[in-house]
């Protein structure tokens, strides 16, 4: 009775503030409307003709031997990237947590390794394995002789996808075991028991959840991924490519609406099972942090042998991201070595550089502000408000997170150029501007949304109660209290949504009109041609921006961040 009551209560609340009614209201809408509309025009496109109702859009496309190829290719990629993902990503993070590393360098380089693929262009590494592995490789060529070796394909796509994804298992293990009570481990060794038995028998068991979890999270990441496969698959389709080719190639927009269908229902179905199986168990098995520090391993002859093999690995990748800034230096690739500045200058000169880094610039930038500013908006609904559609609320801002950019990117295309709004103000922002700048939002929404949730869930309810006791209104405390108190989660969203922004393609390279010209487009666009020289020069220039935005947000955090305030004040 107390609880209904309370809930009661809160109801009213909500209802006599119309600040916050009419901010519930937007959420919906927006979320409804860029989210849910697209995907459910794509599902009633793929189902409805002229004719009604019909299954025959489905058993055309089935029946394309392209088509069942792509789905195989698709999931062989994906159960190999997942697997191997997820063992190098434990490794590294049992070698930092476990280890005793003789010096802070490794530690430092691991770091490295895993903020590399966050700030650099998805598909920058299937150009260093080109020019590395290639049949004009520096390694295959000119170190080893070989003439011929062909890295297009499954293995060439295999190779670049764990470089690229392990650095998320690296992450995610990296806070599993670092949350184990080292007292249960201890116990086993004083039993008798040899490192890998403690290993396979207690610290196994505890972070098997996790194992699952992480594998699931590199899985959908692998099967949605566009750039990668469309530079170094060659022949060898998967489904992101054949929906971008059925739509780009063939012209068939029914058909293509179809195979996002399949494809949106795999990473649908891998998602719900890793969000709300898989993350909780991973939750429940670990309830807390050590009670201790972890004896760190001494023994040479399993700390010299792990940790050599994470050396070379990050080694390995950073030296891959280093052959890109050399590949827009030298006058011709796997030819001639001479340094020269002419790939560089014809970014501007040739390509267009300066236009295509500026509407880039100007799109992502109008894009993070008000994605970082709607997670927080958002996660200060879920966490600290109660009212009947917060869970949709909830549900729906992360839904983007396991829809594959392809397949939003064709919704938007049935949703926005006809669907419901085929006129009207709605279809007026199709081949905009506009609708770039939504769709930066939506990509990037469910990393802000998770971020500030963490973040507002450590602050105390009371100090924002004391707030309304006094007669603030909830816009009031959103932006006086708790924003504040939350800046850093914040400013952190604010960077990876420009990041995400600036570096996207999967989504918008079905949407992007001549109008406009980005980054990532124009350096797919290069790599397909096989112009490796100025989509080195583009993709340094974009490291280099996204690098310096991520330096920056850190200057920013350190200098003027939550923690350096509340240090102040606790030593006055």
């Amino acid at each position: 009775m107390a609880t209904s009551r309370s809930a009661q209560l809160d109801r009213k609340k909500l209802m006599a503030d119309p600040i916050l009614v009419t901010t519930i209201v937007v959420l919906i809408a927006f979320l409804t409307l860029f989210i849910l509309y697209p995907l459910a025009i794509l599902m009633v496109d793929s189902f409805l003709t002229e004719d009604g109702p019909t299954l025959a859009i489905f058993q055309r496309v089935l029946g394309m031997p392209g088509f069942r190829r792509a789905i195989t290719n698709t999931l062989k990629v994906g159960f190999l990237v997942g697997i191997l993902s997820t063992i190098v990503g434990l490794l590294f993070a049992y070698v930092e947590e476990y280890v005793q590393l003789k010096t802070k360098f490794m530690s430092g380089l691991f770091k490295v390794v895993s903020m590399l693929p966050v700030v650099s262009p998805p598909f920058v590494l299937s150009l260093s394995v080109i020019m590395l592995f290639g049949k004009a490789g520096i390694i295959t060529r000119h170190l080893l002789g070989i003439y011929d070796n062909n890295v297009y394909g499954f293995w060439g796509i295999c190779l670049v996808q764990t470089l690229t994804f392990f650095p998320v298992c690296y992450m995610m293990f990296k806070g599993l075991l670092r949350n184990i009570d080292p007292s249960l481990e201890e116990a086993a060794r004083d039993m008798g028991a040899s490192r890998m038995k403690v290993f396979t028998s207690v610290t196994f068991p505890l972070i098997l959840p996790g194992i699952g979890n992480a594998f699931l999270v590199t899985f959908i990441e692998s099967i949605a991924d566009f750039a990668n496969p469309m530079i170094i698959g060659g022949s060898y389709d998967t489904l992101a490519t054949s929906i971008y080719l059925q739509i780009t190639g063939a012209y068939d927009k029914d058909g293509a609406a179809a195979m996002a269908v399949v494809l949106l229902a795999i990473t649908l179905l891998m998602f719900v099972v890793q969000k709300y199986v898989l993350e909780a168990k991973s939750t429940a098995t670990l309830t807390g942090k050590a009670s201790r520090a972890r004896m760190l391993i001494t023994d040479n002859s399993v700390r010299i042998p792990l940790a050599a093999i994470c050396m070379a690995i990050a080694i390995f990748v950073i030296g891959m991201y280093i052959c890109v800034p050399f590949g827009g230096m030298f006058k011709t690739w796997g030819r001639d070595f001479t340094l020269t500045t002419k790939w560089f200058e014809q970014v501007f000169t040739r390509y267009d550089g300066l236009a295509t880094f500026k509407d880039s610039f100007v799109l992502s930038l109008i894009a993070s502000p008000i994605t970082s500013l709607l997670s927080m908006i958002i996660s200060y609904m879920v966490v600290k408000r109660d009212f009947r559609s917060k869970g949709f609320i909830e549900a729906v801002s992360m839904l983007a997170m396991a829809v594959p950019g392809t397949v939003l990117g064709v919704g938007y295309i049935r949703g926005f150029s006809g669907g419901l709004f085929g006129t009207g103000i709605l279809q007026g922002i199709y081949g905009t501007g506009i609708i770039l700048v939504i769709v930066f939002i939506v990509r990037s929404l469910p990393t802000g949304t998770r971020s500030g949730i963490s973040a507002l869930r450590q602050i105390d309810k009371s100090i924002e109660e004391s707030a309304y006791d006094m007669g603030a209104d909830s816009f009031t405390v959103f932006r006086t209290v708790t924003l504040p108190l939350i800046k850093d989660s914040f400013l952190a969203g604010l960077v990876t949504a420009f990041v995400r922004s600036i570096t996207a393609i999967s989504a918008i390279i079905l949407l992007v009109t001549p109008q406009y010209l980005l980054i990532t487009v124009r350096i797919n666009e290069l790599a397909e041609k096989g112009s490796f020289g100025p989509a080195c020069a583009f993709a340094t220039i974009l490291i280099a921006i996204t690098y310096g935005a991520v330096l920056l947000m850190n200057l920013v955090i350190k200098y003027f961040g939550t923690s350096r305030k509340i240090g102040a004040t606790e030593e006055d």
